[in-house]
């Protein structure tokens, strides 16, 4: 019998919280085998343990089962609002079944919404119509709070860093979020970043770069040659991992580029920790 859709992103969800994804766990491997020092070794291999252990177990990689942001992309004429009501459906069984959190809290009166369903405001869902798509698919991000927190946004010209509307500028603003998330962001972290945009929308193609896997680099040569070089300076700090030292503070820096206004010049960079929780499923009608 054909599962329904609900039944498809319980299984996406619960996959997606426990079983961490192949090119991350890879990174994490070979930095464990390129460690600088035994603290170092050791803390990698803790997150591999962990790893396996959640994929063994079926448990959460992290107590914090993050914010869950799904990326639809449907055909035209698809009914959003059914794939969004059963999007909330999963997550209330997800949380049920001790797969997520209670992690959802009214920011007006502070109470717990204990299925992690509001409907029409969380999960949060982005539709993204293709006229060219032969069918649905979702992917989740799991994105924990920790992480969200060492998210930045930066204004160019900034003074304080020396950074002007170059890429150079860009470099150095990616960097400071970096330094900024030392020891608060569970390093080694993986970075989303956007250039340009306004201000939502940087946050928006900033968190969907973490949905990138580890191992491309972008069309664009220019982006594709920061990515490289950042990743390498950012890896340089001594920052290591949970900020505690070492030569992997990050496993990758994602960047896009978006058109911006004469006015402004926006650099957004989306934080993620070493859990770096995403996974992508096809529907099946």
């Amino acid at each position: 019998m054909a599962k329904s859709v609900t039944e498809q992103l319980v299984e996406l969800i619960h996959r997606n919280t426990s079983d961490l994804p192949e090119d991350v766990e890879a990174a994490l491997s070979a930095a464990a085998d390129g460690a600088s020092s035994d603290s170092e070794s050791l803390l990698l291999h803790a997150l591999l343990e962990n790893a396996a252990l959640a994929r063994q177990q079926g448990t959460p990689l992290c107590q914090d089962t993050g914010w869950l942001s799904f990326f639809w992309t449907i055909p035209p004429g698809t009914n959003a609002s059914s794939l969004r009501a059963a999007t909330e459906e999963a997550v209330a069984i997800a949380t049920a079944n001790g797969w997520l959190r209670r992690n959802t809290i009214d920011a007006l009166t502070g109470a717990s919404t204990d299925t992690n369903a509001v409907p029409g405001v969380v999960p949060v869902c982005h539709f993204e119509t293709d006229s060219a798509a032969d069918g649905i698919t979702v992917s989740l991000l799991q994105k924990g709070g920790g992480s969200e927190n060492m998210s930045r946004q930066f204004s160019l010209p900034d003074a304080s860093l020396g950074a002007g509307r170059d890429l150079d500028g860009i470099r150095k603003c990616i960097l400071k979020a970096v330094c900024d998330a030392q020891g608060y962001g569970c390093a080694p972290g993986v970075l989303g970043v956007c250039v340009g945009g306004d201000r939502a929308e940087g946050y928006l193609v900033a968190k969907e770069q973490l949905l990138r896997p580890l191992t491309d680099r972008s069309s664009v040569a220019e982006l594709a040659a920061l990515e490289e070089r950042v990743t390498v300076e950012a890896n340089s700090l001594g920052i290591g991992p949970m900020g505690l030292g070492g030569k992997t503070t990050v496993l990758g820096i994602k960047i896009a580029a978006r058109p911006r206004l004469p006015a402004s010049f926006f650099v957004t960079v989306a934080y993620c920790c070493w859990a770096c929780r995403r996974h992508t499923m096809r529907i099946l009608p």
